[in-house]
């Protein structure tokens, strides 16, 4: 793909696919929703019970990572049948982990069984990780633009307002805004969300995923945090978007240096992380996906029954 990602596609019920319903998401995922790897990873009946009491407190967007690819619409499907009101989120699948068609054939079984709940997100990931797997890697742009076609033109097609891509870049961004309902930027301070938002255009859901440590002790909650996102920041691609945000190599020390970590984690009390989260939505994101760290890595049921309370109060 060659020149402005809004004008990749030329098909013009391409994009009205991926303009058509974005109100819709906003509606329907409400302000803020749960990013969670145990809503994949625990045991099936522990996940059931905590979609069900989610759905129950008033999160109206579940969110699961697509992880090394496995069933992820399987596991989809188990929270979509475990709630009422509910949206699940996949934040996000890497396009290298399944072909278009395929994917595309699993999204539409989803869809028939739960009209309306499941939103797919995408990512190019590393160019290290297509090679690893023999395909060829041009540009992460090009890369994904060709793959959102194949989605189109698919048997069972996953059409634009039906998915949106996980990344951090502008270009990705702009292409997110031309052809998918949004953007789901992963690890991003709060002001990153302006120049997202300028790229993606204004009518395109922009949701964040924001790590959340429910403790009132600094030192501890970043250490707690560390232990869940210290890894991410080893990695060239956050690093290289972190730069681009004003951070420096002392900033990346082993787990981050506290000015990372404080811009990137929303910790403390209830107060404090309803702050953090609403300086998000103040600045232009229209839902953020909130990542409860705890020590234990268990399924934080406690925590999020916490959170649920400062939903009613986000603007």
């Amino acid at each position: 793909m060659t020149g402005d990602p809004r004008t990749a596609s030329n098909d013009s019920g391409a994009a009205t696919s991926a303009h058509g319903n974005r109100a819709r998401w906003r509606e329907r995922l409400g302000r803020a929703g749960v990013w969670s790897m145990q809503l994949r990873t625990a045991p099936a009946q522990a996940i059931e019970h905590a979609a069900h009491d989610l759905d129950e407190a008033g999160f109206r967007a579940l969110w699961i990572p697509g992880l090394d690819g496995g069933p992820v619409f399987t596991d989809a499907q188990r929270l979509l049948h475990a709630t009422r009101q509910a949206s699940v989120v996949i934040g996000v699948q890497s396009i290298w982990k399944q072909e278009p068609a395929e994917l595309a054939a699993h999204a539409a079984t989803v869809e028939s069984r739960f009209p309306g709940r499941l939103l797919t997100g995408l990512g190019v990931s590393a160019p290290e990780v297509a090679r690893a797997l023999g395909k060829p890697f041009s540009t992460a742009v090009q890369e994904m633009d060709s793959y959102l076609q194949v989605l189109d033109d698919a048997p069972a097609p996953l059409p634009g307002h039906r998915r949106l891509l996980g990344s951090l870049g502008p270009r990705m961004a702009t292409l997110a805004g031309a052809r998918t309902a949004g953007l789901h930027p992963f690890l991003v301070p709060a002001e990153a969300a302006a120049g997202y938002r300028e790229n993606l255009g204004g009518d395109a859901l922009l949701a964040p995923h924001l790590t959340v440590v429910l403790d009132t002790d600094p030192s501890r909650a970043r250490e707690i945090a560390r232990d869940g996102i210290g890894f991410f920041l080893g990695l060239h691609t956050y690093q290289g978007n972190l730069r681009r945000l004003g951070f420096s190599d002392a900033d990346f020390v082993p787990g981050g240096s506290d000015r990372l970590i404080d811009a990137l984690v929303a910790r403390g009390d209830l107060e404090a992380v309803r702050t953090r989260i609403q300086q998000h939505l103040d600045a232009g994101a229209d839902h953020v996906a909130l990542h409860v760290i705890t020590p234990g890595q268990q399924i934080p049921a406690q925590q999020w029954a916490e959170l649920a309370t400062v939903l009613p109060h986000l603007t």
